[in-house]
């Protein structure tokens, strides 16, 4: 799973596993370890109680919670992605984005994306 924060907006990118993952057990979780012995955290969860896409922070860790009518449909088809808007304290929204993970479409040799999705655009593309 790869995350990007940026702009009041989070952005994760789950490879095939991790989507079947979610879809069967309802999470999917990674880590950074950091110097001095931290960590920080991250998640995708699939939740029936939920209505809507959110985010929360706690603990240096990142949760996503999405609803679980929302991620069987996403897992189960070539829809790409699922996004949502949070309104924040201030009044500001935070855009979330979960997303499939293809690849490349430029050879990346340090990259193992023998779990990606096929990219829609590879047969378009030539490079």
């Amino acid at each position: 799973m790869k995350l990007r924060i940026r702009d009041n907006s989070v952005r994760l990118r789950l490879m095939r596993g991790e989507v079947e993952t979610l879809r069967d057990t309802g999470l999917v979780s990674a880590s950074t370890p950091f110097p001095g012995g931290r960590t920080f955290r991250y998640c995708v969860e699939s939740s029936p109680a939920s209505v809507s896409i959110a985010a929360f922070f706690s603990d240096n860790e990142i949760s996503v919670r999405l609803p679980e009518t929302t991620v069987l449909a996403w897992a189960n088809s070539e829809q790409v992605s699922i996004s949502g808007e949070q309104v924040l304290a201030d009044g500001d929204q935070l855009k979330i984005l979960v997303e499939k993970d293809f690849v490349c479409l430029t050879n990346r040799e340090d990259e193992d994306e023998s779990d990606m999705y096929p990219h829609p655009e590879a047969d378009k593309v030539k490079c």
